[in-house]
């Protein structure tokens, strides 16, 4: 007797949520192994799948094929920028008690397109709209290390200082954006502010190409080093979140 519609769909489900942002290729044996689906049934089901576009198979690996890039555009085109990112800056806010801001590229800058401001009192100010120097700070650093031509041309131009711990040698800038880049993450302290940190992760598209820099910001009292390395986590789980929203995927590693 034939399988009831909805079991498939249910067995399908389970193969599609077998790939995440940081697993988008999987072996046969690894999504079995997810789904708990008997080989036959697995074998058929991805068959199928490959054969109708849903996935593609690489050698022998599997990624979430071109079609559902296609299907989900008019989906994610017909949600606001704002309705998608609002929610994840104030979660990220409450999670992490400190600013939570969002920041894209603007004409050889970066501009804040989005924040969620902490509760306490002692803040750093930030506002929609505010523009700041792409060589200072984790959220520059995030933009520079996934846009190339960018890169070279903020490096090949003046650096100036704004606090003594402003990177102004291209050299440094670059060292320290291809750490960024490996890390998957930027933390910095005191390079656009004095006593001022600053903890960035990317957000991708559905090319992979960068859409911005998601951004938890706070003084350096409550936001030492050691406080932004325990919240890397958060904060790359937000941007993945971020990701995942817009339909996006992570570039593939170098």
């Amino acid at each position: 007797m034939a399988e009831q519609p909805l079991l498939v769909l249910a067995k399908i489900t389970a193969i599609l949520d077998a790939f995440t942002l940081s697993e988008p290729l999987r072996t046969a044996s690894e999504i079995r192994a997810s789904t708990g689906l008997p080989a036959s049934t697995a074998h058929r089901l991805l068959a199928n799948l490959v054969d109708h576009g849903f996935l593609e198979r690489e050698g022998e690996r599997y990624r979430i094929g071109v079609r559902m890039a296609y299907w989900a555009g008019p989906a994610t085109r017909a949600r606001d920028f704002t309705e998608l990112l609002t929610p994840q800056l104030r979660a990220l806010r409450d999670e992490t008690g400190e600013t939570a801001c969002f920041f894209r590229v603007e004409q050889g800058a970066r501009v804040c397109v989005g924040v969620a401001e902490t509760r306490h009192g002692l803040k750093r100010e930030m506002y929609v709209g505010r523009i700041q120097p792409l060589h200072v700070g984790s959220s520059g650093r995030v933009l520079l290390a996934w846009t190339d031509s960018l890169l070279d041309e903020v490096a090949s131009g003046e650096l100036p200082a704004l606090t003594e711990a402003t990177i102004t040698d291209p050299d440094v800038l670059r060292a320290a954006v291809a750490q960024t880049r490996a890390a998957g993450y930027a933390i910095t302290v005191g390079e656009r502010m004095e006593a001022a940190s600053g903890l960035a992760a990317p957000v991708f598209d559905q090319h992979a190409a960068l859409v911005g820099a998601l951004t938890v910001m706070g003084p350096t009292l409550r936001m030492p080093v050691e406080v932004c390395e325990q919240l890397v986590d958060a904060v790359v789980t937000a941007a993945d979140a971020l990701t995942a929203a817009f339909g996006g995927r992570k570039p593939s590693a170098a």
